[in-house]
């Protein structure tokens, strides 16, 4: 029976490919419903699999992860293209397959959305288990974040291979006591940076201790509830970390973890955990020092992430915001850069950006520093404009321009340092309207 879905599977993919689309996900969904939602059962994969999951950072430190391995001589597979659930996995499997489902590969490394962690590795023998962090997200299709949280907890309560866990958030630190009897739970953590604070100026998810209801007493906060804390009743939060950034500096970029140093490209504090989770499975499997430099220097994100492009003669920085966090930690990235900026906000309510726009207003957009003008466009331009100037931004220095192009030209209009933030949907539009200006204007896109 398997043999004649495979089949099936790889006929639909051959299909799409002639028709030019990526069969990502139809396969997988097709062959879901044949199954019973047991699509990804059907393939016998013998290799070691390591899964990155969290709210923000897993395709960053997937993609890492992955070049750690190929550039060590290893044959891995992939899902690069972000097909993260269930019926995503399935579709990638299905190209890599022979005839009877089995997979050729010496690693799979597997970008897996949170909430399908239990679906796919109930089906999958899955080796290691990297956590970077839990933040509200999507609650139209997640629900409500400790909801997600005891979807995986479920899945640890049983799971007893690696488990490397960001130290430094509670919702995701929480995890390893999970299960008892794993000895392979790890934990990587970041010493204070220089623009950490002792108070939180942004939305939390992480106040009270998961296993005593107290108050959780923090060191320092990174960004939002990232930071070192510890429960004064229970302990929670006193673990010796497996590896430690420290010795941070954004402005090199420059960190340390077992006493190396490491020069990533990218400078902001999330980026300094995604390497250290990056540093953590490459102690975990040995990879060679030199390789590990090389992928943590040379790695920079295009796509829309912390992306450069020069309009005319200013500098622009997009960066994707798909919940509060995200953009906070741009907001962040923007306040700590010195000079005068402005900042385009793009906001779209499209399906797959969750119709519900609250989350909005968990922004902390009253910490702006020398942000002398904001744009705002998308879908809900002018939400996002009402949002701004209730955070007692002047709204004499908002301009709206639902059209990207017209929004892009408005930005470009004066100079000066630029940003720009761009939710799930709008950020590919806005990449092109942003390419559009500069053919037509120059610049370049870097």
């Amino acid at each position: 029976m398997n043999i004649l879905l495979i089949i099936l599977g790889k006929i639909i993919v051959c299909i799409l490919h002639l028709f030019r689309r990526n069969a990502g996900n139809l396969p997988g969904i097709i062959l879901w419903h044949l199954t019973g939602g047991k699509c990804c059962k059907m393939f016998r994969v013998d290799c070691p699999i390591i899964a990155v999951t969290g709210t923000n950072g897993k395709t960053s430190v997937t993609n890492c992860i992955a070049q750690l391995f190929e550039k060590s001589g290893k044959k891995i597979i992939i899902n690069k293209e972000g097909n993260n659930l269930d019926t995503g996995i399935c579709s990638l499997l299905l190209r890599y397959c022979d005839i009877s489902g089995k997979i050729d590969a010496d690693y799979l490394i597997l970008e897996t959305d949170e909430s399908h962690v239990p679906v796919v590795y109930s089906q999958l023998n899955l080796e290691t288990l990297v956590v970077l962090d839990f933040f509200r997200d999507q609650l139209d299709r997640n629900g409500e974040m400790e909801t997600l949280i005891q979807k995986i907890n479920t899945f640890c309560k049983t799971f007893k291979g690696n488990l490397l866990l960001n130290l430094d958030d509670p919702n995701t630190a929480r995890l390893g006591k999970a299960n008892p009897e794993n000895k392979n739970v790890k934990y990587f953590h970041a010493e204070r940076y220089k623009f950490a604070t002792d108070n939180i100026y942004e939305a939390s998810e992480g106040r009270f201790c998961p296993f005593c209801g107290d108050v959780l007493e923090y060191e320092y906060y990174q960004y939002s509830h990232i930071g070192k804390f510890r429960c004064k009743k229970c302990g929670f939060g006193d673990v010796k970390p497996y590896i430690t950034a420290s010795s941070i500096d954004l402005e090199k970029p420059v960190f340390a973890a077992d006493k190396h140093q490491y020069f990533p490209k990218l400078n902001s504090i999330y980026n300094i955990y995604n390497m250290t989770a990056v540093a953590g499975i490459a102690k975990l499997y040995g990879i060679k020092q030199e390789v590990t430099d090389k992928v943590i220097s040379e790695y920079t994100v295009k796509n829309g992430r912390m992306e450069n492009f020069m309009l005319k003669d200013r500098k622009t920085t997009l960066n994707l915001a798909k919940n509060p966090v995200g953009a906070n930690m741009t907001l962040r990235v923007m306040n700590e850069m010195q000079g005068e900026k402005e900042l385009l906000f793009v906001l779209n309510d499209n399906v797959a950006d969750g119709l519900d726009v609250s989350w909005i207003w968990d922004i902390n957009f009253s910490i702006f520093e020398r942000v002398t003008r904001v744009i705002t466009s998308g879908t809900r331009a002018y939400d996002i404009a009402v949002r701004i100037k209730c955070a007692g931004y002047n709204h004499e220095n908002i301009v709206v321009r639902p059209d990207l192009d017209k929004a892009v030209a408005e930005l470009a209009k004066t100079d000066g340092r630029k940003f720009v933030i761009a939710n799930y949907t709008a950020v590919q539009p806005t990449r092109t309207a942003l390419k559009r200006y500069i053919s037509e204007n120059g610049g370049k896109y870097e």
